[in-house]
């Protein structure tokens, strides 16, 4: 596409998305990873928090989290996710729609072991998205973990990585007059080719 230049020129999406993100790590004041992660319940009711993306690989976007979480369990069943990033220092976003799959193999062992010991040990304590007493409630569970699982406790068995394979990636960036630049990559199927449009305002 011929007007396709600048911050939007590239054969590859995910080194499109690589390089703003880099660039958003020079100018965001905070998580400049982060990212509005939408999913479904059983019912079709959207449900969206942010998370951290943790890494773009060549084909997919991978981030972590309790797999026994509302979000775990809904990207479980339903197989597929949306996400955002939104970046106000660049007025830029990426937007991704695609087909989910856990990683929890010994990548997802090399993540948690990177993580700080008392982020390991939480991981453990943390019954992510269920009702809790009282925060002293949780701090104690951290004692009994820490007590049990000591300084190098292994990866739980119900906390691992997500990978989005996208059927759709979106870059906009912010235009004069609400004239926004906008360029969405499609494809019907993983192993499909990507088709590229521009898309209006």
């Amino acid at each position: 596409m011929s007007d396709r230049t600048g911050i939007f020129a590239g054969d590859d999406p995910f080194a499109i998305a690589r390089s703003w993100l880099a660039e958003a790590e020079k100018t965001e004041i905070n998580d400049p990873n982060a990212i509005a992660l939408a999913t479904v319940d059983p019912d079709g009711l959207p449900n969206v928090r942010m998370v951290l993306l943790k890494e773009i690989e060549p084909d997919a976007f991978v981030f972590y989290t309790n797999y026994e979480s509302a979000k775990g369990q809904e990207l479980s069943e339903s197989g597929k996710a949306g996400f955002v990033m939104h970046w106000k220092s660049l007025r830029r976003q990426v937007r991704v729609r695609g087909t989910v799959t856990r990683e929890d193999g010994p990548q997802a062992d090399a993540y948690y072991n990177s993580r700080s010991l008392k982020s390991r040990l939480g991981a453990w304590a943390s019954r992510q998205s269920q009702p809790l007493s009282s925060r002293a409630s949780l701090m104690a569970d951290v004692a009994k973990i820490t007590a049990t699982h000591g300084a190098t406790p292994k990866r739980p068995p119900f906390w691992g990585g997500f990978r989005i394979a996208p059927l759709e990636i979106e870059f906009w960036a912010d235009g004069a007059f609400r004239l926004h630049d906008r360029f969405v990559w499609r494809r019907r199927s993983i192993a499909d080719p990507w088709n590229v449009d521009r898309l209006n305002p």
